[in-house]
């Protein structure tokens, strides 16, 4: 029987094989057909310290006996207070405010509203939003208006709304980069925000950029009063190397987008963290000017509640160290792929390469290939077109970080 489900970024006219998992564990995938696949990607960047760890599992099970569900306008609870204390004690000052949400793109969202209401109940005249080309922030209006533009979101382009874009700053535009922003900051009326991915593009091919870039764009958006955006929905929680990706360029945004790895992967869940100044843009006594925006699930106490285990286990356990080790193992590991790969590039736990291919698109004909050779070896890797990257969670073994280096190595050998 043909299943109904409809999945995403998948285009089932090519009925390529969908495998049925029935169980994980650390950095391993159970299928119904007695297969164990090796996690290379953290399940699309959300598995932090591997499938089903221990504390995080307990958390659930005990919240789920508790509370399930509860509005949050207007009313509050235990695990959502716990997470937001925590992740303001956590988190560089002066975020010192959290917004919950449910996935990374409604994050990316709550951000835009927040910085267009900021200049709003202000009486200022700020609507522009500056991006960085090449760019993804998501799949919902918001996101797909402020990411790339092309075949992802050709066909819905009259749902969008126009942003500046600046171009990447690859190591010889970095001047143009800067340049662009300076020019778009200083047009009148001035721009609301920029929002960028900060040190990394993801979806957008796994590009690194400089920090110093990073700490430049952050400069000339405070020049101007333009409010800095940084989206760390994939780069946040140690994919870098840093707990966050703007330490490594020493800033701190007025607004921070978080998820994925905010309950280590067990639940969705999302925040965007504000400053003092930008709440009390939206605090008054005229209800007018509250924040309008808010889903059926805020803050779920279930989700929240594995956020609090997660968070507990950064307070508590060596999650750095295991960072750190897995960073020298996966450069290790890599080393010997440099000469049989163009572009390799590795920032933290991320490593990522392009394997020859004449369009180098997301569609291009190589991605379904490599898709289908990393599966057929019971490896999860999810190529972006012709660009092969690792992201795996920090609790992976040697053997298995050996065999995914392996395998990559026989498809770049294949594909020659």
């Amino acid at each position: 029987m043909t299943s109904p489900v409809w999945h995403p970024f998948t285009q089932h006219g090519l009925d390529e094989p969908i495998p049925l998992v029935t169980h994980a564990e650390g950095a391993a995938l159970y299928t119904a057909d007695g297969r164990r696949v090796i996690d290379a990607i953290s399940s699309w960047w959300v598995t932090t310290h591997g499938h089903r760890h221990p504390r995080i599992m307990a958390a659930i099970r005990e919240q789920a006996d508790r509370l399930d569900q509860l509005i949050f306008a207007g009313w509050t609870h235990e695990p959502a207070e716990t997470v937001a204390r925590e992740l303001v004690a956590m988190m560089p000052r002066p975020l010192d405010h959290v917004f919950f949400s449910d996935s990374g793109s409604t994050s990316v969202e709550v951000a835009l509203k927040m910085a267009l209401g900021h200049f709003a109940n202000r009486g200022e005249d700020r609507s522009r939003i500056v991006v960085m080309e090449s760019s993804y922030h998501g799949d919902t209006v918001g996101g797909m208006s402020i990411g790339a533009r092309g075949v992802f979101s050709r066909s819905y382009a009259p749902l969008l709304f126009d942003v500046e874009r600046i171009p990447f700053p690859e190591q010889d535009r970095a001047a143009l980069t800067l340049d662009a922003l300076e020019r778009a900051c200083m047009a009148r009326p001035a721009p609301a925000a920029l929002i960028v991915e900060p040190m990394i593009l993801g979806s957008g091919g796994m590009r690194i950029y400089r920090p110093g870039v990073l700490r430049a764009m952050r400069d000339i958006c405070a020049a101007h009063g333009v409010l800095f955006i940084a989206d760390e929905v994939m780069t946040g929680w140690g994919r870098t190397g840093a707990l966050l990706a703007c330490e490594w360029a020493q800033v701190v945004p007025d607004i921070l987008c978080l998820s994925k790895g905010l309950t280590g992967g067990s639940l969705p869940l999302a925040v965007t963290m504000a400053s003092g100044e930008i709440f009390e843009s939206h605090r008054s006594t005229d209800r007018a000017r509250m924040f309008f925006h808010s889903s059926s699930y805020t803050a779920n106490p279930i989700a929240c509640a594995a956020a609090a285990a997660n968070l507990a286990i950064w307070r508590e356990e060596p999650v750095r160290e295991r960072i750190a080790d897995l960073v020298r193992r996966q450069t290790e590991m890599s080393a010997p792929l440099e000469r049989k790969v163009n572009n390799l590039r590795q920032i933290g736990t991320i490593v990522a390469m392009e394997v020859q291919d004449a369009q180098g698109a997301y569609l291009s004909a190589l991605g379904p290939r490599l898709l289908a050779f990393f599966r057929e070896r019971d490896v999860l890797l999810r190529p972006l077109g012709n660009t092969i990257y690792v992201m795996p969670p920090y609790c992976i073994s040697d053997a298995d970080l050996t065999r995914i280096y392996a395998v990559i190595g026989e498809a770049v050998a294949a594909v020659a």
